[in-house]
């Protein structure tokens, strides 16, 4: 059985406005003729876990025939089960993949939620133990069905596949049912982790988020229509929505909205210790929630202010630092730190930073993550302009020390001396190349590089401290000569990113395409950063009424304002400039380039390998995701246009990549008209997602994946009849990566195994971020909120990780028995022997691949896939 959905996942950046970017995510809807209800879903996934469930329990009553047997303990005899700690070893045995006993414990929690495994004595909660007994309910669900020993295995496989993707959310579930006081360690790190995705959490430090995980309960309700609570009531709990959604209802008005999962509610009637303020009723069957009852949110609350340490000058408060759980408090401020910076001003809360940096006989220590949070996030709330000066305060300022011989000031103002520099270091080895772009930071490191080369001592900490970094990435990769006479360079360091593709600066020109109203091109070579004004300026005559207008293929017009900078790189898919009056706006319509091919390229895809296709598209996608710098991040999410310089544009490249890949996959099926060459098509585009898992190319992955979930490609019907059911079995899988639900939770925990270098899926992570920053102010009291600086960082901080290990390319050519082993018969390669060889060569295949052609209106994918096939 096949699970039809439609989705789309597209970035959709406003650049027309100086608004905040604003990101539309996944829109996962059932279509109407496959699925029907809720109920359906639950019931494919349900007959998915019994079919699973029967493959296991005939594995081991065949390996295993003596594990289930009659049990006695305290003197009373248990017929024919096993022990917990017994299912769990032998699913370790069964399954390497698990790397601890707690997945095993997830994977059997599905079994016992299904009710296909049971306990003695009917607990909910699967225990690995000696003495806690299950037995399988074989008859009531048909486990004794018999396949023979070929199938069995895959089947087996199969079926610890889906149980371990189930496992997690299941074990997270028990965790949360579990009474508070009788939560692990391990338990309460489970709970945390995930609350740092859960939106009614965003804007709470780390501290509360832990104290939270061991006090939350958990509480369910089965029936739709169940009242909550009611308006009048006293407040005794705040809720969080773990899964379904809520109706808020006030007296004189009705419904007032609709709350769901993610969101909270009831915490003004605990905080004003006041009566409900409206009435919650459940919207949907089967809502689960966490619940914090009154007692332990006023303590939560208490804690955080005992907690709170707040400095003052002058009668104001200039930073609020909050004292950490322990030592090492996870994103916090590190090893060497108490405190943990919440809010302050930006040159106290630099001033404390630079305490914190510790430094050894060498003056080598790793640098805090706290300073790193600042140094990746100062632009937005101390930019260079503020920060240079402040650190050449710090450097140059020479402290009266009222008590210490002369020897103690001097090593003193020797010690923060060293602290800035060394701070600095870790500012370019951070931003690079960005410095050289910035004026005012550039001036700052020349000045300060002619005063470090004057101190004997602050000059061989700098050299040491740049040899190794480098000396690190010569053992990692294996090139560049160390010499310790080399003389210092800030940007010594600070490498290009290697490969054909350069990345976009902000002082290069580009070349503008802009069409008139007749359709006939203007074009012009203009500096990236351009803003609307200067292009119209080179076009037209100045005081006229014309306009500059975006269109995309569907015919939506844009227009863009004049102060709008760097429009041309941050287009969409087939959209185009155009200038007119404003009179002829209406009149515009998209080219003929902009709606797509007319034609398929069925018959060159047939030819190139699905292996070498997933190659080529790695390696390309790896020099775009290369050539962008983790700045851009922060320049996209908080507006480019409050950085003056900046430029966003190998971003935007990056995800407009995403895009074409998506629409590639639905052009390339729906302009297939022969419904045996489009079978095969649709094989190869889920081979080729194969293979890009594997390289751990998750952001084509994805792209691929959601191409094949459109609306236009999943209703065809005849065309999904015709895949073998093995490949039907890998795409519901990897279909499953794709669930939003929990805030794609199945994509966090599969990303969560993986070790660099990857390349992520983009358009969630810059919805992370967006999450981020859209539900936590930028300033508290007047105050710069740095917890929400650090969270942004640890975000930027995923995209350096993913790139700390070098790409290593996949060797594109592969010797033609193994490709025709992949592809399948060898009569799909025979068919074209003479023609295919040139088509599969790497120019080739990588020159298709940069130049994809496809169709983006998702009216005219629809029609075109009713056409071939009604």
């Amino acid at each position: 059985m096949h699970l039809f959905r439609s989705q789309n996942y597209q970035m959709f950046p406003d650049r027309c406005s100086v608004e905040t970017t604003t990101i539309r995510g996944i829109s996962w809807t059932p279509l109407p003729e496959a699925l029907n209800s809720k109920d359906t879903m639950k019931q494919f996934l349900s007959d998915r876990v019994v079919k699973a469930a029967r493959s296991v329990y005939s594995v081991m009553i065949e390996r295993n025939p003596g594990l289930i047997r009659d049990r006695k303990y305290h003197l009373k005899t248990y017929r024919q089960c096993c022990s917990g700690k017994e299912l769990v070893d032998w699913l370790m045995k069964q399954n390497e993949c698990l790397q601890s006993r707690s997945q095993a414990v997830g994977m059997w929690q599905v079994l016992v939620d299904e009710g296909i495994l049971v306990h003695v004595k009917h607990e909910l909660n699967f225990l690995d133990k000696d003495t806690q007994f299950y037995r399988f309910q074989d008859s009531e669900f048909g486990l004794n069905h018999m396949t023979n020993e070929k199938d069995s295995e895959d089947e087996l496989q199969e079926g610890l596949s889906l149980l371990s993707q189930l496992g997690p959310d299941a074990l997270l579930t028990m965790i949360l049912r579990k009474c508070p006081s009788q939560r692990s360690a391990e338990d309460l790190e489970v709970i945390y982790e995930e609350l740092l995705h859960v939106k009614a959490a965003t804007h709470l430090s780390t501290s509360v988020r832990k104290e939270l995980a061991a006090v939350l309960v958990f509480e369910s309700h089965a029936k739709a229509g169940t009242v909550l609570f009611s308006q009048g009531d006293k407040g005794t709990s705040w809720y969080i929505i773990w899964k379904g959604s809520v109706n808020v209802i006030t007296h004189g008005k009705g419904l007032v909205t609709t709350l769901h999962e993610g969101e909270d509610f009831g915490q003004l009637a605990l905080l004003n210790d006041a009566p409900r303020a409206a009435t919650i009723i459940l919207r949907e069957d089967n809502c689960h929630f966490l619940r914090v009852d009154k007692q332990d949110f006023i303590r939560i609350l208490k804690d955080v202010e005992a907690n709170t340490v707040r400095l003052e000058e002058h009668g104001k408060t200039v930073l609020v630092l909050e004292k950490s759980a322990d030592s090492a408090v996870q994103g916090g401020a590190g090893n060497n730190s108490k405190y943990t910076v919440m809010s302050g001003t930006p040159e106290k809360i630099l001033e404390h930073l630079l305490e914190t940096v510790k430094l050894d006989s060498n003056g080598n220590d790793a640098i805090d993550p706290c300073v790193s949070d600042f140094l990746l996030t100062h632009k937005v709330f101390m930019p260079s302009s503020q920060l240079c000066p402040a650190l050449q305060h710090h450097c140059t300022y020479q402290a009266e020390l009222s008590e210490g011989s002369d020897q103690e000031k001097a090593a003193y103002v020797l010690n923060t001396k060293q602290k800035v520099v060394k701070l600095i270091g870790q500012w370019v080895a951070l931003c690079g190349i960005l410095l050289k772009e910035d004026p005012i930071a550039l001036d700052f490191l020349e000045r300060l590089k002619k005063e470090v080369a004057g101190d004997f001592r602050l000059c061989s900490m700098l050299k040491e401290q740049f040899r190794d970094r480098r000396r690190t990435r010569v053992l990692e990769n294996g090139y560049q000569s160390l010499s310790r006479n080399q003389q210092f360079d800030w940007f010594s360091n600070c490498e290009e990113p290697v490969g054909r593709l350069q990345p976009i600066r902000a002082q290069d020109k580009v070349l503008y395409e802009i069409y008139r109203p007749d359709n006939k091109p203007l074009t012009l070579m203009l500096p990236v950063n351009t803003s609307v004004q200067d292009v119209m300026s080179a076009i037209v005559n100045p005081g006229g009424d014309h306009i500059l207008v975006k269109m995309n293929s569907a015919g939506e017009r844009a227009q863009l304002k004049l102060d709008a900078t760097a429009v041309y790189t941050a287009m969409g898919l087939n959209e185009r400039l155009f200038i007119c009056p404003s009179s002829q706006v209406e009149q515009l319509t998209p080219l003929k380039e902009q709606q797509g091919p007319e034609r398929g390229t069925t018959d060159i895809l047939e030819q190139m390998g699905s292996k070498d296709i997933a190659n080529e598209l790695a390696n390309y996608d790896w020099e775009l995701f290369t050539a962008m710098h983790e700045a851009e991040l922060i320049y996209y999410i908080f507006g480019r246009h409050k950085f003056p310089g900046a430029i966003t544009a190998n971003l935007e490249r990056f995800v407009r990549r995403f895009n074409e890949v998506q629409y590639w996959v639905v052009t390339e099926l729906c302009l297939c008209e022969d419904l045996v060459k489009r079978a095969i098509l649709l094989k190869k585009f889920i081979k080729i997602a194969a293979v890009l898992k594997e390289q751990k190319n998750l952001n084509s992955f994805f792209a691929v994946m959601f191409g094949l979930s459109n609306s236009a490609v999943q209703r065809l019907y005849k065309t999904w009849e015709r895949i073998p059911s093995k490949t039907k079995r890998i795409y519901c899988a990897y279909e499953r990566l794709m669930d939003p639900s929990r805030n794609h939770r199945a994509y966090r925990l599969a990303v969560a195994k993986l070790s660099p270098p990857y390349i992520p899926f983009m358009p969630l992570l810059l919805k992370d971020m967006t999450f981020i920053h859209e539900g936590n102010p930028n300033y508290v009291d007047k105050l710069v909120n740095f917890e929400k600086m650090r969270m942004i960082a640890k975000t930027v901080k995923i995209v350096r990780g993913c790139r700390s290990q070098p790409y290593v390319p996949s060797s594109p050519q592969r010797g033609l028995a193994d490709r025709m082993f992949l592809e399948g018969p060898a009569t799909r390669i025979s068919t074209y022997s003479d023609h295919a060889l040139p088509l599969r060569s790497p120019s080739n295949i990588r020159h298709y691949i940069q130049n994809l052609k496809v169709i983006d209106n998702q009216r005219k994918l629809t029609q075109l896939s009713r056409t071939i096939e009604c």
